[in-house]
């Protein structure tokens, strides 16, 4: 099943696991937000809205907030003695589609609980050697000095 939704006036078409930069929305990260604009559901009997679908929504999980590439306006009128430089980054949300929805129901999935990071024990005193500071190399040995040879 797919749909197409519409947000900050562009497009997407959308599968359950999709991750998407979209313009920024409302929401803190972890949670799950509804994107309610939704423009055709398909499947089996695709559904197509004039222009959106009553009661369809796909519900997303917030996976971070961002800043866009910087984007350049630079301008010159050549002869004048003229130039414009100006610069902007676009503000993303970062969504991972959960799943999509019909006929005004609610998300049943939750955000995913996040990966936690492993931590290895530290060996005991007695167990494992402490490992040695790596050795530091011997100088390269210097070039001999040029012998000045006095001049005719």
């Amino acid at each position: 099943m797919f749909a197409v939704i519409k947000t900050g006036g562009r497009q997407f078409r959308v599968v359950p696991n999709d991750v998407l930069e979209i313009g920024k929305i409302t929401g803190d990260v972890g949670t799950i937000v509804q994107l309610g604009e939704v423009m055709v559901v398909g499947g089996d009997t695709p559904t197509l809205g004039a222009p959106f679908i009553a009661g369809a929504s796909v519900a997303a999980e917030v996976l971070d907030h961002k800043r866009g590439p910087k984007v350049i306006a630079f301008k010159k009128r050549r002869r004048k003695n003229s130039k414009r430089k100006r610069g902007y980054r676009d503000e993303i949300t970062v969504i991972r589609v959960t799943e999509i929805l019909t006929d005004g129901k609610s998300p049943s999935v939750g955000p995913r609980p996040k990966k936690e990071k492993k931590v290895e024990a530290a060996p005991a005193d007695g167990d494992a050697p402490a490992k040695k500071a790596p050795a530091k190399k011997a100088a390269a040995p210097k070039t001999a000095a040029k012998k000045a040879a006095p001049k005719a």
